[in-house]
């Protein structure tokens, strides 16, 4: 047994390190709204579990007085615990400690747990809360940032990656949670940017605050950078212990299943009356999703941006899935540059995780404009085809509605492999809508009509009693049956218990190229 003083030596270092960057910086971190490194740990975790790594490390640096300000752990917290009984690392940057700033040695922290991630199939949570590189320690500080970049990438698509922004989070900082799965950010008291209010002023003139520039709100629905934007720091990591019920440990794995729960009975009455007869007025996607999935098992990502897309999770008889839908209530449900990348990324995501994909399908087409032209709504509208086209996992595709021109291939058809492919009666399959598809095949007869409105009219009707339905689709077998919408969840949950071994062989190569 060790001497007392030993002991008692080693319940003071543990003491210190508990203390981060003491009493008064613990309250300027409380009085701006904002919990210590340690409290969110403690907040995430499940009780009891976290085991703290590397707490009594500290920096080498000996320049501009530093050798005189060591303080352990060097501005982060790093271990591992559990979620729902789940082990998960985590690492949770101390702006107590020198402004969370990341020296060399604090870089080393983390990527010590990033390793151990990796080696054991272990899905790795960040809280990030820092001022950037440590300015003292030059390219020190900077080669620790390349270093953590680099585990971030050779990690994606192996093990689930998360990252909170809880505070500043600027320059080279940005870099790490944006290569990771996930980007959580709270109202007010987090940002991210390039670079900063300062210089932005010097280089275009533009005054701007930086919660204008990179907070929770820009980012959430005008960026796209974040993911899901939250009130505090407490419902953030409340948010984040929920969105890991849905994804598995790893790539190897299957996500967690949970008891079945029958749908929201409301939404699930309305569904055969929820489609309205007129073809342009709007319904709410998220009706539909809650009258078929399991009762307040969805889950929203990216909701306040791109919203003519609806992204998130949900479950199916307990089963975990992805769900890709267009939204009628915005901008139509058209697909545009924004809805595009944000489909895709959620469906790669989905992929890489075993997560079956479920689309809801009512998409009029491509948003036109030179905006979107010379934006690159081509290459950024093939990354969703591309996505789709590329996912293995099994595919269930139900049309709704509109399934017009290209959007209609990109939206997880038939022809790019998807498993399961049906429509409801009131699905509209075709080229394009009625109206147009007259103008461009009638001209000269409307032209040439004594009244040409009536004459327009006329062929409209007769394209939508030809075209405007799903039957000719079936027909070829380009879908699978046409169902009632009382019938989706049923069918669905067949579909997904037929295709739970599901394997696709695709060719060998060293990686894609995705249409960058």
């Amino acid at each position: 047994m060790a001497s007392d003083k030993k002991v008692e030596r080693l319940k003071q270092k543990r003491k210190d390190a508990k203390k981060g960057g003491g009493e008064k910086r613990i309250q300027k971190q409380h009085d701006k709204g904002k919990l210590t490194a340690r409290e969110r740990i403690d907040l995430l975790m499940d009780k009891g579990s976290f085991e703290e790594i590397d707490p009594f490390v500290t920096h080498r640096s000996k320049k501009f007085g530093l050798d005189k300000k060591k303080i352990d752990g060097d501005g982060v917290v790093t271990g591992y615990g559990k979620i729902h009984g789940r082990p998960i690392y985590v690492f949770s940057q101390d702006f107590t400690v020198f402004g969370g700033s990341l020296s060399e040695t604090h870089a080393e922290k983390i990527c010590k747990i990033m390793d151990m991630a990796m080696k054991n199939g272990v899905p790795i949570i960040g809280l990030n809360d820092s001022g950037g590189a440590r300015i003292q320690e030059g390219v020190s500080s900077l080669g620790g940032y390349a270093e953590v970049f680099w585990r971030n990438s050779m990690a994606s698509g192996v093990i689930p990656q998360f990252s909170a922004v809880m505070g500043p989070c600027a320059g080279g900082a940005v870099y790490s949670p944006a290569l990771t799965d996930f980007v959580s950010m709270v109202k007010d008291t987090s940002y991210m940017f390039v670079t900063g209010p300062n210089v932005v002023k010097t280089v275009t003139h533009e005054e701007v605050t930086s919660e204008e520039l990179g907070g929770a709100s820009a980012h959430g629905k005008k960026s796209g950078v974040a993911h899901f934007t939250e009130e505090n720091d407490a419902i953030c990591l409340k948010n984040l212990r929920r969105l890991l019920t849905y994804v598995p440990q790893n790539c190897e794995e299957k996500p967690p299943r949970e008891e079945a729960k029958a749908p929201d009975s409301a939404k699930a009455d309305k569904l055969d009356e929820i489609v309205p007869d007129n073809p342009n007025k709007p319904y709410d996607i998220k009706d539909v999703i809650g009258g078929i999935v399991d009762k307040d098992s969805f889950m929203e990502v990216h909701e306040h941006y791109a919203t003519n897309i609806v992204v998130g999770f949900a479950r199916i008889e307990g089963r975990s899935v992805g769900i890709v839908a267009n939204q009628p209530l915005s901008l139509a449900g058209v697909l545009d540059i924004d809805a595009s990348l944000k489909g895709a990324r959620f469906v790669r995501f989905c992929d890489a995780f075993n997560i079956p994909l479920v689309t809801f399908e009512d998409v009029p087409g491509f948003l036109p404009g030179t905006d979107q032209e010379w934006g690159g709504i081509i290459k950024h509208g093939a990354k969703l085809l591309y996505a789709f086209c590329e996912a293995t996992v099994p595919k269930m595709t139900v049309i709704t509605r509109k399934a017009y021109g290209g959007a209609y291939d990109v939206m997880n058809s038939k022809h790019i492999r998807a498993d399961y492919n049906v429509a409801w009666p009131t699905a509209e399959i075709a080229v394009m809508g009625p109206k147009g598809a007259v103008e461009i095949i009638f001209r000269k007869e409307i032209a040439n009509a004594d009244d040409p409105e009536a004459k327009e009219q006329e062929l409209i009707d007769y394209y939508k009693e030809e075209f405007a339905h799903p039957y000719k689709a079936a027909e070829r077998g380009f879908i699978d049956n046409v169902i009632l919408p009382s019938e989706t969840r049923e069918k669905l949950i067949h579909a997904l218990e037929i295709t739970e071994n599901k394997v696709d062989n695709v060719p060998q190569k060293k990686h894609d190229n995705l249409p960058l």
